[in-house]
């Protein structure tokens, strides 16, 4: 601001330069829509690696056509891109379990994650194995517990963790700040809590395992005592050793595990199971857990009791059944449908079917499909592996023609996958003359699809679209050379594909090349690349001035760029020294692009002009308030066919 002197000295006065460094956007970061195995319906995840995506998404799936695509995109180059799962409605199911205590439901919990500042959703069979454990060793014993969460998988037989979250010192009273529905819904990537309705603060969920009475003291244990343990299936006489009246706590634990353990070396329910010291923070209530071996076969229901050899409870059986004392599961789970223990019956996941052409397109007003997308501030490459394997032509044409309008408003491009059976040179042209009407600058086709190895398939090849692997070209040739670079050549290599469905020669190239159709080819030396640049509005007999890939996409990366980057100049006064100012900085943006050598010409007044003065803008639009910028450039188009001119000569060369 203005500096007032009043006293002798020297002032500094800061004034503003009008220069605003316009960035240019990301111009490869993709967008897929398709079914998964996981993760949420209709919200789209970012994800950086295919490792990423394997964790929110699932990984490869036969039923999936975009996992692929995925593994090809960031295979090719990728590094960053959106996902959205869709699957067909009223056929998928998120799993959910009721976690109860003595006087009924407790605590509702169902696969699913914070989203929009809300919870949704996350369905499938996936969640069936989501495992809970809860324990009251906490630093209020009376009131809170501790919830733990481990997803699962069998692999090879045996079961294995995948990840596990643990919450501590959770609270059922409203208004805690360790409320468990607050607490786990804003944290958890695997579950949303809700409270039972009716369920009084005071309730919490039973513990896990089995539970013993509170000890004051260190129990009396002495050699030679028998007590029965009761499993699933059958009982045994466990059998104390004592070699000596144990003095600690510690000591009796070990006693008691291991006279469990032996009771029946081949139930792998006892021969691993596991006896625990809850010793509370405050020095009160210590009391055994016991929990059955993990190995045993569907150890997650199996419940414990203990009695006496005779039937009735026996001093050490009490330990762990006395008055007061829990027996319950040793875990809950998510999914289960049974009614067992503290345990009320669930609901199944259920993975649903692929989606229709309804859930690809989506709703606007609910923001589902690729409309999912609109909760995404950028994305520049869209690819619906999905809508190829419709099936139905019209739903085909619906899918793309949709997204090729969303990609318009967006300012992003289509990559559009040809259906499997386009497998001939005819069929080829045959689809483009069913399908003109997706015909659009926005977008590009490639012909034919690939063979790739497919790893849940035994590595056998498996058809592909070309559009995962050819975005990925598109994110490797934006990132080597810039955007104004062909995405074709042998530059254009397609990495992780074995071969071509269709071999194709020069002249069936020349039939499908003028059409608007690009070429996927091999070659010795080069392999499998990608030799085709142009826009479906690119076939030489449209004359389209979008012709090309490269200066359809510098043209959307310059339109985005500064849209993005004059943003400043809403509300500014619309005179000459505004005027001068976005010359400046369109003007300082556009030379940079020039240099990196994105535009013809040999000077920057040849490449590309920025024009914002009194005759773009005329008082008439001043007085509307409206400011006219005009950019031109020349954009560098690729050199599609290279002509050598060979001349035999008459006679000798003079020098």
């Amino acid at each position: 601001m203005p500096v007032t002197p009043t006293y002798p000295g020297v002032y500094i006065e800061e004034l503003p330069s009008g220069v605003r460094t316009i960035v240019g956007v990301s111009t490869s970061v993709a967008a897929f829509i398709d079914y998964f195995g996981r993760g949420p319906i209709d919200h789209a995840v970012q994800v950086f690696s295919f490792g990423d995506f394997q964790r929110e998404f699932g990984g490869l799936d036969p039923d999936s056509e975009a996992s692929y695509g995925i593994r090809q995109f960031f295979t090719n180059g990728g590094s960053e891109a959106w996902v959205v799962r869709t699957a067909e409605a009223t056929t998928y199911a998120t799993a959910s379990v009721t976690l109860q205590d003595s006087g009924g439901d407790v605590l509702g919990v169902s696969a699913g994650r914070a989203a929009r500042e809300d919870s949704i959703e996350d369905p499938g069979a996936w969640a069936n194995a989501l495992r809970i454990d809860i324990d009251y060793a906490t630093t209020d014993p009376t009131s809170l517990f501790n919830l733990t969460l481990t997803e699962t998988a069998i692999r090879n037989g045996r079961r294995v963790d995948l990840q596990t979250e643990q919450y501590r010192n959770l609270s059922m009273e409203l208004g805690h700040p360790r409320h468990a529905p607050d607490v786990v819904n804003q944290a958890s990537r695997l579950v949303q809590l809700t409270r039972e309705i009716g369920a009084a603060e005071t309730r919490r969920p039973a513990e896990t395992g089995t539970a013993g009475i509170a000890l004051t003291a260190v129990p009396a244990l002495a050699n030679g005592e028998q007590f029965t343990v009761n499993y699933p299936g059958g009982a045994a006489v466990a059998t104390l050793e004592v070699t000596a009246a144990p003095t600690t706590m510690q000591e009796a634990r070990a006693i008691l595990q291991t006279a469990i353990r032996r009771a029946d070396d081949d139930e792998p329910l006892l021969a691993d199971a596991v006896v625990e010291i809850v010793d509370h923070l405050d020095g009160t209530n210590t009391h055994f857990r016991v929990l059955a071996g993990r190995s045993g076969a569907g150890f997650e229901d199996a419940i414990l009791t203990f009695a006496d050899t005779t039937g009735t409870p026996a001093t050490n059986a009490g330990l762990v059944t006395g008055g007061g004392a829990l027996e319950n599961v040793q875990q809950y789970q998510v999914g289960d449908t049974t009614n067992i223990g503290f345990q009320g019956g669930g609901t199944a996941g259920v993975d649903g079917d692929p989606p229709t052409a309804a859930e690809l397109t989506g709703d606007p007003v609910q923001m589902t499909g690729m409309h999912a997308l609109e909760d995404v501030d950028l994305f520049n490459i869209l690819c619906i592996p999905r809508a190829a394997e419709l099936g139905d032509s019209a739903e085909i044409q619906a899918v793309y023609s949709a997204a090729e309008a969303y990609c318009e408003r967006r300012r992003a491009f289509l990559i559009i996958d040809l259906p499997a059976n386009v497998a001939t040179l005819q069929g080829a042209r045959d689809w483009l003359d069913q399908n003109a009407t997706l015909r659009h600058a926005n977008a590009a086709a490639y012909f034919p699809r690939a063979l790739m190895p497919d790893p849940p398939n035994d590595f056998r090849l498996r058809n592909v679209g070309a559009s995962g692997t050819m975005a990925g070209v598109f994110a490797r040739t934006d990132s080597n050379r810039g955007v104004w670079k062909a995405p074709a050549g042998t530059e254009g290599t397609l990495r992780g594909i074995s071969q071509l469905a269709v071999k194709l020669t020069d002249p069936q190239n020349g039939q499908l090349n003028p059409l608007g159709l690009n070429s996927l080819r091999n070659f010795d030396i080069y392999g499998n690349v990608s030799w085709g640049a142009r826009t479906l509005d690119g076939a030489d007999a449209l004359a389209s001035q979008w012709k090309y890939i490269p200066v359809r996409r510098l043209a959307l990366f310059i339109e985005e760029s500064l849209y993005r980057g004059t943003q400043w100049v809403v509300f500014e006064p619309n005179d000459e020294p505004l005027w001068a100012q976005i010359r400046l900085n369109i003007g300082g943006f556009m030379n940079n692009l020039f240099r990196q050598g994105a535009f013809q010409g040999r000077t920057p007044r040849e490449a590309y002009l920025v024009k914002c003065d009194s005759e773009t803008t005329t008082q008439n639009d001043i007085d509307r308030g409206v400011v006219n910028i005009l950019v031109g450039f020349a954009p560098l188009k690729p050199a599609e066919f290279v002509i050598i001119q060979i001349q035999q000569l008459a006679g000798q060369i003079q020098t």
